[in-house]
């Protein structure tokens, strides 16, 4: 990547109890983001996700969850009752954040920059739905991006390829 190209790692986010999270603390780290809902039919993905966090993050990987509201207002809750959801419905204990736009005008900026480090199907740029999940390296670069539909389990491979 050209040096003027930022890297994951040099974007904020607010994190789940609302304070500032710079991902610079996750460098060095692979990193799969995924926008996620609480009431959408791809939701299950959390046990996977989860999975994947429980099997490589000793060997420095994470899963970064963003709830989103914007694709069948399938996030309806707020930071507190997502958290709830996420930590008693499927004991998820990776990484969550406040919830985010992922498309139009108000995109995050993170979201903006994965969108264009990894455009979607005949290059198109938009989130099509929860659970679309990007897989960045160590060095901050987004590496590949996922459909909604893709089993986490489906992406151990490309993980440890990046381990």
């Amino acid at each position: 990547m050209p040096e003027t190209t930022p890297s994951v790692y040099d974007f904020e986010a607010t994190d789940i109890q609302g304070n500032p999270r710079p991902l610079s603390e996750f460098a060095g780290r692979v990193l799969l983001i995924t926008n996620v809902a609480s009431q959408c039919g791809f939701t299950r993905q959390y046990s996977g996700l989860q999975a994947l966090q429980d099997r490589f993050h000793e060997r420095g990987f994470d899963v970064l969850g963003f709830p989103c509201n914007q694709f069948g207002n399938q996030e309806p809750g707020d930071e507190s009752q997502i958290a709830e959801f996420c930590s008693t419905r499927f004991q998820a204990n990776f990484p969550m954040f406040a919830k985010v736009e992922v498309n139009g005008n108000n995109a995050h900026p993170l979201y903006q920059h994965l969108k264009a480090q990894a455009p979607g199907l005949m290059g198109s740029q938009a989130v099509k739905w929860n659970f679309t999940k990007f897989l960045v390296d160590r060095e901050g670069w987004v590496t590949r991006r996922y459909a909604p539909n893709t089993d986490p389990k489906d992406i151990a491979k490309d993980i440890e390829r990046l381990l």
